[in-house]
């Protein structure tokens, strides 16, 4: 793995900054791999959250071609979905997740939400019951433009929240990001509402990975990292958790004083 550029901490968070994305992902995939290994070589079954975004794809790119690590004994979920979306569908989270990671390495189960469930509490309740079936072992995550993890808006988020899934109404600052993200043909395509794990449920996560990378996440990054511990920058939650890193290209990091 190619030493990072920077790494520096805030609070409990870890953050390393790589001179591109691509360095990015290469070294957030073998931390992540190391721990698969580590922790597959003491459990039965690990469990794993994923994040479904264009963020993401460096690093899953790199994960897939990991040597050593028995897929076979991975649980894999993913953090969030729209409503009015699932696996059939080419702009869902499902997908993306059964793209990037179930169909190049085959876990030994899958979960995926189903935001096509007429009946998204009764989804939200099944969804929480899986996760909650053991304690979780990694979430790879990103964060939004907005500063939201998972889609825990920043008028959405509680850090106390009681419930492990919940639907949620998306901000119009992410749904702009959806829209470019997901390509949608016009604003009016981006769903409205989403099903999301919420921010303890992530949080209860023995190891969190956080991979963030170019300028468009700049501002969120800074806040997260020096702002206010709060809900109105969900992300800024991270730097309460013990065991967290958060993987940074150096347009992500940018606006942030001693990181570049």
């Amino acid at each position: 793995m190619k030493s990072c550029c920077i790494e520096k901490q805030f609070d409990k968070l870890k953050v390393q900054v790589y001179e591109n994305r691509d360095e990015m992902g290469r070294a957030a995939a073998s931390s992540v791999a190391a721990r698969l290994r580590e922790l597959l070589g003491s459990k039965e079954e690990v469990r794993v959250v994923f994040a479904s975004a264009p963020s993401q794809s460096d690093f899953l790119k790199y994960l897939v071609q990991e040597q050593g690590i028995d897929w076979s004994r991975v649980t894999a979920f993913h953090l969030d979905e729209y409503v009015g979306a699932s696996l059939e569908d080419n702009y869902s989270f499902a997908r993306f997740i059964k793209d990037h990671v179930v169909d190049k390495v085959h876990p030994g189960r899958v979960f995926y939400l189903n935001g096509k469930n007429s009946d998204i509490e009764a989804e939200c309740q099944r969804y929480a019951q899986l996760l909650a079936e053991k304690p979780i072992d990694i979430v790879c995550l990103g964060i939004g433009e907005n500063g939201h993890i998972a889609f825990n808006e920043p008028h959405e988020a509680d850090f106390d929240d009681p419930k492990l899934v919940k639907s949620v109404t998306l901000d119009e600052k992410c749904r702009t990001q959806q829209f470019h993200d997901f390509k949608f043909a016009s604003m009016d395509d981006v769903p409205r509402y989403a099903i999301t794990m919420t921010v303890p449920a992530i949080m209860a996560a023995e190891y969190i990975y956080c991979i963030v990378p170019t300028e468009r996440k700049a501002e969120a990054v800074k806040s997260a990292l020096t702002g206010p511990i709060t809900e109105k920058c969900p992300a800024s939650v991270l730097r309460t958790h013990d065991r967290a890193v958060l993987f940074l290209d150096r347009d992500a990091a940018k606006l942030v004083e001693g990181l570049v």
